[in-house]
């Protein structure tokens, strides 16, 4: 039931495993089979100990944490191209115009959802689901059930580290586009300043989204090393985490 619990908790918060087209009940069966093959092969910690129900469900509680964050911990990262595309709209001027996000039924960019299913493809192509499912049984090693300690401080400060790389790989991802479109502005505000008859702004709109959607196209080759940044990510984050709940 422990095992049980844990591992539910990931399945529905880990990406690819929680996207909301997945029926639930898929992901049931899914928890509960896995749980199952953990149970088995898993060599058995000293006995969870208990008097009250109250001190069960404690024990409950600290295990759906252990997965909710290790699964966290995965699926924050993902919200990196949600950040790179937001980057590239806003500079090819397509911030105006979002869209339904079928994973995670928000609302976000264009260049939001490419990056988003091209990187659910790659994490499927990669098998980097293998290592999410082998970091969740690694877990029961490094934390047996009923063993883990959630330590404040560390994942606080795991999170602040993350966040200046979430800035810093969104950048690396939108840094092409973002690149050619300083270039554009600076060229219009030069033609600006040589022909100020000319309506610059109704032609930069134009020049920047066929600018962008160029740019994109060209750079489609290098989401490939862009979605190896952030299964790196993944690993270390996964592993900061685990290391503040031992």
């Amino acid at each position: 039931m422990l095992i049980l619990v844990r591992v539910s908790c990931f399945v529905f918060v880990a990406p690819f495993f929680s996207m909301n087209n997945t029926p639930r009940r898929v992901r049931v069966v899914f928890s509960v089979f896995t749980s199952v093959l953990l149970y088995t092969s898993l060599t058995p910690a000293d006995g969870v100990v208990y008097s009250t129900e109250l001190e069960y469900a404690i024990i409950v509680l600290k295990e759906a944490a252990a997965g909710l964050i290790i699964g966290f911990s995965a699926n924050i990262c993902t919200a990196i191209v949600n950040f790179a595309g937001s980057v590239v709209d806003m500079e090819t001027g397509l911030s105006m115009v979002s869209l339904m996000d079928p994973a995670s039924r928000q609302q976000t960019s264009i260049t939001g959802v490419i990056y988003q299913n091209v990187l659910t493809l790659m994490l499927i192509v990669s098998g980097m689901y293998r290592f999410l499912l082998g970091a969740l049984a690694d877990s029961f090693l490094l934390i047996p059930v009923n063993g883990a300690i959630l330590r404040g401080e560390n994942l606080v400060s795991t999170i602040v580290l993350f966040m200046g790389d979430y800035i810093s790989i969104g950048f690396r991802i939108c840094l092409p586009v973002f690149c050619v479109i300083l270039l554009l502005n600076v060229v219009l505000g030069v033609l600006a300043k040589v022909s100020p008859q000319m309506n610059m702004f109704a032609v930069g709109m134009q020049l920047k989204i066929i600018v962008g959607l160029c740019v994109l196209f060209l750079t489609s080759g290098m989401l490939a090393d862009a979605s190896g940044f952030i299964f790196s990510e993944i690993r270390e984050l996964t592993v900061a985490f685990v290391e503040g709940m031992m």
